[in-house]
């Protein structure tokens, strides 16, 4: 008789967390393979969080006894969590691991999935960033035993509950990270970060007028009590000896986590049974009702060519991300810049012109915005007339926004500032500029266009291009202030002089004058459109 053949060992399957794990640091390695550029950005951001992370972990080591240091570290975990709520929003294509879509076709359990991404989901430098700042907010606050035992389970606590809040709510808006609307989002993301700056600036200040950062208190004791923040904040309850508010501002944070795993849990289960029903409105929509394509907009425009154009920069306006973003940049910078130098006391109601020259800026490379698609415009442009033609609807589509604007900003800059008297003559400088901008802007289109590229959402500027870019913006916009040195000039004049009984005359006459800028830029720019329509082709055609 032949011996058994010994049967072969069986394997034990590998569990879903470690897989998981294994595949987020292929992801990662997979990535910085891709080219050297792809390696030193993310080494170079590694570097920065840890000596970042460094600089907070030492600040609050320093801040240890300090009256301060629990508002200081309550809020800034507060600030911690939004950040990782609102990150993935902003930044959609910065995590391979967001979309869980991709998973669809597993035979996967929810439960297991929920955990194996969690785990998953702490690898990286977000998460040791967090670790650093939620273990220095301890370290400033725990004292005695009791503080550094609560400590020790608010760590990991805090983290947690950051990493379970940014994929919950990436699960539950992965469809809007995916979409168009999730790249206007990408676009706006310097947006966030420059109004977020102002902000800072503008809290700072009001800070060290308050009396410092026992200004701070109030705020500090209501996010005090939204996790992860109560985690950090029961660290301080603890070391003050009270121990009931601690435990419940611990178990407020567990309970926390847990809603944001069976919120996951929920929008994973959801997203992988419902089917995409992103096009079943178009296509029960393509039978048409009858309606007229251009609708109340097209009906409350004027007819002919200048309604058609206006009709179609209103739409860019509202669905080219590119625009978009340019718009919403300039309107908010536009307010945010003079109302806040205003509320700080520091500045005049003139500040109000930086709206007219940021939306001014809009008008420059104008055939940019249209890419390849230039040459349906193109087709319809063969005089002279028809290039004005086309170059006064697109001003007439900023005037209609960007003058209203004007007034409101003007208004309210005059109104915080109590410059009520300054009113009329700022109005008058600001709509001078705004002309002189719009003007100018029509002919920096037509001598120096330029392709924006539609292929990324940080890149403003074909390669190759930036050259012709900083000629039309700075270029244009040193022209644009010194066609209105006439204006300014007797702004200067008058005030100086202190004839303010006068200033009123700078209201017509800097209408008159920034009307009289534009329409001469108009028509000094229609003839040079109409002769380089193949040059500009080429120009706005290559991203």
């Amino acid at each position: 008789m032949t011996a058994a053949t010994p049967a072969p060992p069986v394997s034990t399957p590998d569990s879903l967390t470690s897989v998981f794990v294994r595949l987020k640091l292929s992801l990662l390695r997979n990535g910085l393979r891709q080219s050297a550029g792809r390696t030193a950005v993310y080494v170079t951001s590694i570097v920065i969080s840890v000596l970042f992370g460094a600089l907070v972990l030492l600040g609050f080591v320093l801040l240890r006894g300090n009256a301060d240091a629990d508002s200081i570290a309550i809020l800034l975990a507060g600030f911690l969590a939004l950040s990782w709520a609102v990150m993935p929003l902003f930044v959609p294509g910065g995590d391979e691991t967001l979309d869980p879509s991709r998973l669809v076709m597993l035979p996967l359990r929810p439960r297991p999935l929920v955990r194996a991404l969690l785990v998953a989901s702490l690898v990286g430098s977000g998460p040791a960033f967090t670790l650093i700042v939620a273990v220095g907010a301890a370290l400033a606050l725990a004292r005695g035993s009791a503080g550094v035992v609560v400590s020790v389970l608010a760590v990991p606590l805090v983290v947690l509950v950051c990493v379970a809040l940014s994929r919950a709510f990436a699960a539950a808006n992965v469809r809007l990270l995916t979409s168009r609307k999730g790249r206007d989002l990408a676009v706006l993301s310097g947006l966030v970060i420059a109004v977020g700056i102002q902000a800072v600036n503008f809290g700072a200040q009001r800070l060290s007028r308050a009396g410092g950062l026992e200004a701070l208190e109030p705020a500090a004791a209501v996010v005090g009590w939204l996790p992860p923040a109560s985690a950090i904040a029961a660290v301080d309850s603890a070391s003050e000896g009270d121990y009931a508010l601690a435990g419940a501002q611990l178990l407020l944070t567990v309970v926390a986590l847990g809603a944001l795993l069976y919120w996951w849990q929920r929008s994973l289960v959801k997203l992988m049974t419902t089917p995409d029903g992103s096009t079943i409105g178009a296509a029960s929509d393509s039978g048409g009702s009858g309606r007229a394509s251009t609708g109340l907009l097209g009906r409350l425009l004027p007819g002919g060519r200048t309604g058609t154009v206006m009709e179609r920069s209103l739409r860019y306006i509202w669905r080219d991300p590119k625009t978009k973003a340019a718009w919403t940049t300039s309107l908010v910078l536009g307010a945010i810049v003079p109302m806040f130098n205003a509320l700080q006391g520091a500045g005049s109601v003139y500040w109000a012109c930086f709206a007219s020259g940021m939306l001014g800026m809009l008008m420059y490379n104008q055939f940019g915005q249209d890419t390849s698609a230039f040459w349906m415009v193109a087709q319809t442009i063969s005089t002279p007339a028809d290039a004005y033609a086309e170059l006064r609807a697109r001003a007439l589509t900023l005037l209609l926004i960007t003058l209203p604007f004007t007034v409101l900003v003007t208004t309210g800059t005059a109104m915080v500032s109590g410059a009520w008297s300054s009113l009329p003559d700022a109005l008058g400088v600001a709509f001078a500029l705004l002309g002189a901008m719009l003007g100018v802007g029509a002919l920096s289109s037509a001598l120096f266009p330029y392709s924006i590229p539609q292929d990324s959402a940080y890149k403003n500027v074909a390669p190759g291009q930036g050259g012709l870019a900083w000629i039309s913006i700075f270029g244009g916009m040193f022209a644009a202030g010194l066609l209105c040195a006439p204006v300014i000039g007797a702004a200067i004049y008058l005030n100086v002089q202190d004839e303010t009984s006068l200033l009123w005359i700078l209201l017509p006459l800097g209408t008159l004058y920034g009307a009289l800028l534009l329409w001469g830029g108009l028509k000094l720019a229609a003839p040079r459109t109409a002769r380089r329509l193949p040059e500009i082709l080429a120009a706005v055609s290559k991203g």
